[in-house]
């Protein structure tokens, strides 16, 4: 084996139908800033996939240039094992694109992925294995099975997780009700089960998005239990949960059902999905603005609503260029293509505004409604307004220089 680094795969998020070098079993380790543990991980799943494939499995570590310098450990073990490759990511991040990317780079026959942190028992492998081997397509490690558990969770963290599974049911009941444990990051999946699906993952949870987009019919489930960390800090943080209920809402759009809607009408759904959520956040400032102006300050409504309407577009033009038109905008950068895409913004969410006002008068004056229950509603009126004309204007892919 060449001990060099694995080249990163770019481009689209699809895993190849076939590979030059088959083998049977590839199995992916997501890292960053695990330095305390990589070392004792890579020789416990060594040991363990020695025994079960000899000289027909890889191990691959893919690390997003950790500052502890967690791939430069693993690089360096790589000499002592052969079926070791290593990753190294510096122009992407995050633990669900870190795992396609390896999956793309990898031979196997069968894909898995297990944490990089230890709270994943290697042992459980074997359990997963038997499940593919006995025909299952994917093969899940589950904390709500029998034998699963978790070791010291405190009540919050438990009511979150279960609180996160109850609204995936409601989000998307076919997907995330197939599995006791779709927030398993722990699991393995034929590679024939989703080659040549094109994958879009949000956040962390990466076997959503596999029971979404892939070719899953039979499912095996192998109960664990997931242990407290040995070394390092946790990485579970409040985006994370954001970003799932945000991927739960994409998938929505674009599988089952809607997917096919949305097909049929070209309408990018998964764009306006996002728009929407970035307005729901103009629609918190909006809101509180206008209440401190005209509840508080007893300025005039429609002054009050202008001025929170402003201070609403900006916010939503920040993360629209960051998140909702993202793939467009960092191909342009420069200050005056920026200030272009935020006039532009401005000015037909300044006419939205103006639409905005004249329906919030409408119903405030002749339905007598209350005032921001009406601002509200003509909020939802001019969402459609906004993102059509933007899409169109202000974030054209035509403008993108190749």
């Amino acid at each position: 084996m060449i001990n060099s680094l694995v080249t990163v795969p770019s481009g689209i998020l699809q895993i190849p139908s076939s590979v030059l070098d088959p083998l049977h079993f590839s199995l992916i380790v997501p890292t960053y800033n695990e330095s305390g543990n990589i070392e004792k991980i890579i020789k416990i799943l060594t040991g363990i996939l020695d025994q079960q494939f000899p000289d027909n499995y890889e191990l691959i570590i893919v690390d997003d240039d950790s500052k502890d310098l967690t791939w430069q450990i693993a690089y360096s073990l790589m000499p002592e094992y052969p079926h070791l490759r290593v990753m190294r990511r510096t122009e992407e991040q995050g633990l669900s694109t870190a795992v396609i990317r390896g999956w793309q780079a990898a031979n196997g026959d069968i894909l898995g992925v297990i944490d990089g942190d230890l709270q994943h028992p290697p042992e459980v492998l074997v359990n997963l294995l038997l499940g593919i081997s006995q025909g299952a397509d994917l093969s899940v490690a589950s904390r709500h099975v029998e034998g699963g558990g978790v070791s010291d969770w405190s009540l919050a963290r438990r009511i979150l997780s279960r609180g996160a599974q109850m609204l995936g049911l409601v989000i998307l009941p076919r997907v995330i009700g197939r599995v006791s444990d779709p927030m398993s990051g722990y699991f393995m999946v034929r590679r024939s089960s989703i080659a040549q699906k094109t994958l879009n993952p949000l956040g962390y949870k990466i076997l959503i998005e596999v029971l979404g987009r892939g070719d899953i019919e039979t499912i095996a489930e192998v109960g664990y239990t997931f242990q407290e960390r040995q070394q390092g800090e946790s990485k579970v943080t409040w985006r994370q949960y954001q970003e799932y209920i945000f991927h739960l809402l994409r998938l929505r759009f674009s599988t089952g059902r809607l997917g096919r809607i949305r097909r049929k009408i070209d309408f990018p759904f998964g764009r306006f999905v996002n728009f929407a959520l970035v307005g729901l956040s103009g629609v918190v400032i909006d809101m509180g603005i206008l209440y401190l102006l005209h509840g508080v300050a007893h300025l005039g409504l429609t002054r009050s609503a202008v001025l929170a309407g402003e201070l609403a577009i900006i916010n939503n033009f920040l993360w629209n260029d960051l998140w909702t038109f993202g793939d467009i905008s960092r191909a342009q950068r420069s200050p005056s293509q920026i200030f272009k895409r935020f006039s532009k913004f401005n000015i037909i969410c300044l006419m939205g505004l103006i639409i905005k006002v004249l329906i919030l008068n409408f119903f405030f004056n002749f339905f007598h409604l209350n005032a921001y229950l009406a601002n509200f509603l003509a909020i939802l009126i001019v969402t459609v307004w906004n993102f059509w004309l933007n899409l169109k204007l202000s974030w054209r892919v035509t403008q993108i220089n190749k």
